[in-house]
């Protein structure tokens, strides 16, 4: 992997991980898969690894993942899901043939041929969150550039950030920055006032 491109951001979620391959949605965006080759090593570092990927699949996963960014952020703002939307990532997982397998030390592991198997397996997940079928709840990231879709398992399931180590943490320290500024206007004001007596 490159140090030319972002790094990527890597949840515990792989559908809304896989969502999170486009950053800052409503600010200056930041795409973490420009290439084939980018989507490939996302692919692997998410345990979906496969042999190549040409620039026909990379459209097709952006695809899906703007389906299922799209429909994330209905089911969280209690809207149904757009019917392209739910079209895409439907296809998407009835397309792939992966097959999971049990390895000698009790995990899962996928098999897979093709970049439209990795694509199912990311469709498969984002329908079992949709649907309900996990514990948690879908969330948008509170920051007003970001709004990324995430999936909250937080005992109070009342996250607010995607991440708390890039957008928390930016929230953080503008508020902090602003009440700095407004403590010291307000001591510039009571300075004023007590020289003019």
């Amino acid at each position: 992997m490159s140090g030319e491109y972002p790094e990527f951001r890597l949840g515990s979620v792989l559908a809304t991980s896989f969502t999170a391959t486009l950053t800052e949605r409503q600010g200056d965006s930041v795409e973490r898969i420009p290439t084939p080759q980018r989507l490939a090593d996302w692919l692997t570092v998410s345990g979906l690894a496969v042999d190549s990927c040409a620039p026909a699949q990379l459209e097709r996963a952006r695809e899906l993942r703007e389906s299922i960014h799209a429909a994330a952020t209905a089911t969280a703002n209690g809207d149904p899901v757009p019917a392209s939307a739910r079209q895409v990532i439907n296809d998407c997982s009835m397309q792939g043939r992966a097959a999971a397998i049990l390895t000698e030390d009790g995990r899962r592991k996928w098999r897979l041929n093709s970049v439209e198997d990795a694509l199912s397996v990311i469709a498969g997940d984002a329908i079992d969150i949709l649907a309900g079928e996990r514990d948690g709840r879908l969330a948008l990231c509170a920051s007003p550039t970001c709004r990324a879709a995430f999936f909250d398992t937080s005992q109070s399931r009342t996250r607010r950030w995607c991440e708390m180590n890039t957008c928390g943490n930016r929230q953080k320290k503008a508020r902090f920055i602003a009440n700095q500024r407004k403590n010291r206007n307000s001591e510039r004001g009571q300075v004023k006032g007590s020289s003019s007596r």
